[in-house]
């Protein structure tokens, strides 16, 4: 055997060792993370104590999740105990100048991970607009597609690695381009609706937006995974009235589980903890965790 035969059978066996180290690090059997955008452009439906909740308890049922704070409130972040910091979000994702997965932190929280946001993600939707206008005027070519897709693009390393189970997007509170960015990217919709009248007034704007992405190619993948009630009070008739009308028209898209109005959950984000770490015995905790088993089921992860 030559001298350059033997370096290029002991490269071979370098290059098959690195191999072996990758699919150490990388979990192939993993099926593809389940991207889903929880959203309801009507604001204090308990869409972001869902998407902390649902998370934390997504962690104890033994799967991986990557929670994304697309809002710029940043209450997803100081709910899961973690400070705003300058630059920790997706806004220099958008600009090109970091990777979605050097923003990711690790929390307290079993299984729980985190793209935290802070206030210059209000800067997001100025740019994006700026994008679309670009594109309106026949200017910026290169932003043709990209301020639609940009999100989509930035999470495909995480949906190709594998190192999560779900992929939880906590949207802002509208129907803005963040909003549709997470729509397009998404596998599915959760939507958390409040059991009261005006609730029902505004959710078939976001049904008709998810109707419009899917007939126009914009998504056509994208699915309703389903209406989550909240704030249930058993004391009124109305919670009971909102949630009949609203499984008479969704039927089995609606969760059985329901989460009740509780002083306790709405304590729980001020401590910078989710309810099953904040009062692991309230009744919100349990339907919390009745809804995240739920979840799992319906995404085929139980």
């Amino acid at each position: 055997m030559t001298i350059l035969s033997g370096l290029t059978t002991g490269f071979d066996n370098i290059i098959r060792v690195e191999c072996l180290d990758i699919t150490r690090v990388v979990p192939l059997n993993r099926a593809v993370p389940r991207v889903i955008a929880i959203a309801n452009q009507k604001g204090g439906v308990g869409k972001t104590t869902t998407a902390v909740n649902l998370s934390a308890c997504i962690g104890t049922l033994g799967k991986r999740v990557l929670l994304i704070d697309m809002d710029a409130q940043a209450n997803c972040t100081s709910g899961l105990g973690l400070e705003k910091t300058p630059n920790a979000s997706l806004y220099p994702v958008l600009l090109g100048e970091s990777t979605l997965e050097e923003q990711i932190k690790e929390t307290d929280y079993e299984g729980v991970s985190l793209i935290p946001s802070e206030f210059d993600l209000c800067a997001a939707e100025v740019e994006l607009a700026r994008m679309s206008f670009d594109v309106d005027s026949g200017e910026g070519d290169e932003n043709r597609e990209r301020h639609l897709t940009w999100l989509k693009k930035a999470l495909q390393p995480i949906v190709n690695g594998r190192r999560f189970d779900v992929v939880l997007i906590d949207c802002p509170p509208s129907l803005g381009k963040l909003t549709l960015s997470v729509l397009i990217a998404a596998h599915g919709l959760l939507i958390p609706l409040q059991c009261e009248y005006y609730s029902l007034e505004g959710i078939s704007s976001i049904t008709d937006l998810m109707e419009q992405l899917r007939t126009s190619g914009g998504n056509k993948n994208l699915e309703l995974t389903g209406v989550l009630m909240t704030m249930f009070d058993s004391r009124t008739n109305l919670s009971r009235l909102v949630v009949g009308e609203v499984r008479k028209h969704f039927g089995d898209k609606v969760f059985r589980a329901i989460i009740p109005r509780a002083t306790r959950v709405a304590e729980s984000p001020s401590h910078g903890k989710p309810i099953l770490y904040y009062d692991p015995y309230s009744a919100g905790s349990a339907a919390y965790e009745v809804a995240a088993a739920e979840l799992l089921k319906r995404l085929n992860l139980a």
